[in-house]
């Protein structure tokens, strides 16, 4: 898999960018000139488009250079706040748990606010991750995605989650209503690219090893995925935990019954918050609430 660029290579480009010199950069960031400039060529590279138009005394950004900027400084001011809340904690009930932003939006969301509503006393910080490299920076809990062939002693797996296909309850093909495993032939496909591809598996159960799962809408986000199969583009295959306030709100339907288990779970480990009386309650109802929790129901 390709390694995500450094978060010095992020930095770097910020504060280039901000002053449009990188040797102002550098000045700020306590570098030299040179590493900054290596930095910003080495996420360019992996980009693979120029992020700056370079004069011979100034810098220039190009169109993606704009378009990126905004981003990079949500997900800067999201680690900044994050760590200047584990730094200035002035009590011992603050928690700061990391989530990949789907399931932070989708799961843990409306956990986090029945916990609030009988602990109001508590501070939760949730840190939506963007690059998994920030977690440890950042979380006394940490929520990560991993094949369970991969988890390790310490992460807790939060539940068992399934996989299913969704569209738009208006989606047709050819004016005709999805009914069957065997229409997704002629579907319009919407690809998540990230660790876990949901698809396969799923032809693989409904025995359709012919699906075609290469072309097709695509994006590196769940919830992304998920609005662009709810605007009627196509069929989406997902982890049920993401799919469910989606499918309660009535924005995507099930075409057909898919009962198929997810390889690809949550888990959750202790990161930094040790045995902080704080972290470990609130841990410890987060568990309680994962083993309550049915991605059926």
């Amino acid at each position: 898999m390709k390694h995500r660029p450094h978060l010095s290579y992020i930095r770097s480009f910020e504060a280039a960018a901000r002053h449009l010199s990188f040797t102002l950069a550098a000045e700020e960031l306590n570098y030299t000139q040179a590493a900054v400039s290596n930095h910003v060529r080495s996420l360019e590279e992996y980009l693979g488009r120029p992020l700056f138009i370079r004069h011979a005394r100034s810098l220039e950004l190009t169109g993606l250079g704009q378009a990126y900027l905004p981003g990079v400084r949500q997900a800067l001011r999201q680690i900044e706040e994050a760590t200047e809340a584990i730094i200035s904690r002035t009590h011992d009930k603050s928690v700061v748990i990391s989530s990949p932003i789907s399931f932070a939006e989708n799961w843990l969301a409306p956990q986090v606010a029945r916990f609030m509503a009988g602990h109001p006393e508590y501070s939760i910080t949730m840190h939506g991750t963007i690059w998994g490299d920030v977690e440890d920076e950042v979380a006394d809990l940490s929520i990560a995605i991993k094949h369970d062939d991969s988890a390790r002693p310490g992460e807790q797996k939060l539940f068992t989650d399934g996989l299913c296909v969704l569209c738009a309850p208006d989606y047709r093909i050819d004016g005709k209503p999805l009914t069957h495993p065997k229409d997704l032939h002629r579907a319009q496909l919407i690809h998540i690219l990230a660790r876990q591809d949901c698809w396969k598996p799923i032809a693989t159960a409904l025995g359709l090893e012919e699906l075609g799962v290469e072309g097709g809408l695509k994006s590196n986000s769940s919830n992304i995925g998920l609005e662009l199969a709810a605007n009627g583009l196509g069929c989406v295959a997902m982890l049920r935990s993401l799919a469910r306030p989606y499918l309660d709100r009535g924005v995507l339907v099930e075409p057909f019954p898919v009962s198929v288990p997810s390889p690809w779970n949550y888990y959750l480990t202790n990161r930094n918050g040790g045995s902080k009386p704080a972290v470990k309650t609130f841990q410890k109802w987060l568990v309680d609430q994962a083993a309550r929790y049915s991605v059926a129901a």
